[in-house]
């Protein structure tokens, strides 16, 4: 079970966005906050993230290769020095005679290309996984670091400057896993003696097994000394390590997935709510409703009712 996958899966609400941005030295494009996670790749030349608010951080200088990934989707302005006056996104035409829509802008100056995007996620309800993510995440995949994700980048940049048959259909798939090759990188970078939350619970020996056991079967009646047996750790001991890291009890952490599942089972199948109720641990429909409407404030059928109507 691949607890990254199914973790991003489970806040998944559409497919991403992306549009690829061609500026000209002196240009400034100001990026209104977005309903899920942003990203950018630098395909070509410099630039500067600078957050709209100074007390969110400095100014990131950007390189080729580089990827950034906003967690909260919060808006910011690419330029190609921090002190250069932003235009409106809105206020921007989109080509999109290409493989995705194409926005040029400003002078006659240096180059700098740039894919730009976001990922539908549903912020409503995060994955701890995901919450526990840095507000900005840089990485620089020169020199040799991360090979992954800079074959995806070098893979995009090159679909996207000289578009080919096939790259209507290749485009959106290397932007849709470019999301799991930049958490996978950020995860595999944090050094395993100060690697704390979510970046340590992966890797660790007591309790990887356990989360792996609540992904791989949510409908399983685990108890805190079930769970402990697989960790080789006493349950008070388990219990402890396993909050630490994740952020909540282990119980907490199975209601939550249980519910997530359902949750997506009710958007994406045609599953009748007894067989959600079942592939989620709950011995009938009434107990199974119950548990959901405290989770999410409604009832499994206005829930699915209003996800297919969005």
């Amino acid at each position: 079970m691949d607890i990254l996958t199914e973790a991003l899966s489970s806040m998944r609400t559409a497919h991403p966005a992306s549009v690829r941005t061609e500026g000209r030295a002196p240009w400034a494009l100001q990026l209104p906050p977005v309903v899920g996670a942003g990203f950018h790749v630098v395909l070509y030349g410099t630039c500067w993230l600078v957050p709209l608010d100074r007390e969110a951080g400095e100014p990131v200088a950007l390189s080729p290769g580089d990827v950034v990934f906003l967690r909260d989707g919060r808006g910011h302005v690419l330029a190609d020095h921090p002190d250069t006056p932003p235009v409106p996104a809105e206020a921007c035409r989109v080509d999109g005679s290409l493989p995705i829509g194409t926005v040029s802008l400003g002078g006659d100056g240096a180059r700098t290309s740039l894919l730009c995007g976001n990922y539908h996620l549903d912020q409503g309800r995060p994955h701890p996984l995901v919450r526990q993510l840095p507000a900005l995440i840089h990485l620089a995949t020169r020199h040799g670091r991360h090979p992954e994700l800079a074959a995806a980048v070098q893979l995009l940049g090159a679909e996207l400057e000289n578009p080919r048959i096939g790259s209507a259909g290749i485009v959106p798939a290397l932007i849709d896993s470019l999301l799991l090759y930049i958490l996978r990188a950020w995860f595999e970078a944090q050094p395993p003696a100060t690697a704390a939350g979510w970046a340590a619970a992966l890797g660790d020996s007591a309790v990887a097994p356990a989360l792996t056991a609540i992904h791989e079967a949510p409908a399983t009646a685990w108890t805190v000394e079930s769970l402990a047996d697989r960790s080789g750790l006493s349950r008070a001991a388990f219990a402890r390590r396993f909050a630490t890291m994740v952020g909540e009890p282990p119980m907490a952490y199975l209601t939550r997935w249980r519910m997530t599942t359902a949750a997506r089972l009710l958007r994406e199948s045609e599953a009748p709510l007894t067989a959600v109720a079942a592939q989620t641990g709950y011995g009938s429909e009434y107990a199974f409703a119950k548990a959901f409407k405290r989770e999410y404030g409604q009832a499994p059928g206005g829930y699915r009712r209003e996800a297919r109507a969005a």
